[in-house]
């Protein structure tokens, strides 16, 4: 059974890796400046995605965080909809889940 101190240092190390992603993305999208037609079609395509992917990664963060209040609030590993203790293969999955399996549904 993993602990809560290596859940914590995992969404930890998730979260670090998340900003370091979404400060790539910022900067990639910053850098389109082609004056092509051509270029600048694909970079808009290209711009696309990585705002996708930057979207995602935010909500990604949001729930990671949301995971450590809750780690700071002696709450983590309970369902927040019916207070149920979410299951460790669950948590293992989706180490920043507020749900359990009934809930998530």
């Amino acid at each position: 059974m993993i602990s809560i101190a290596e859940r914590e240092a995992t969404l930890k190390k998730r979260l670090a890796e998340l900003d370091r992603r979404l400060h790539g993305i910022e900067a990639e999208l910053d850098a389109h400046q082609s004056k092509d037609w051509e270029e600048l079609a694909v970079e808009r395509e290209e711009d696309e995605v990585l705002e996708g992917m930057g979207t995602s990664g935010l909500a990604e963060i949001e729930g990671i965080r949301a995971a450590l209040a809750r780690i700071a609030e002696n709450s983590y590993g309970y369902c927040v909809t019916c207070g149920a203790e979410i299951s460790q293969e669950r948590l293992d999955l989706l180490p920043a889940t507020p749900f359990c399996r009934n809930c998530a549904k």
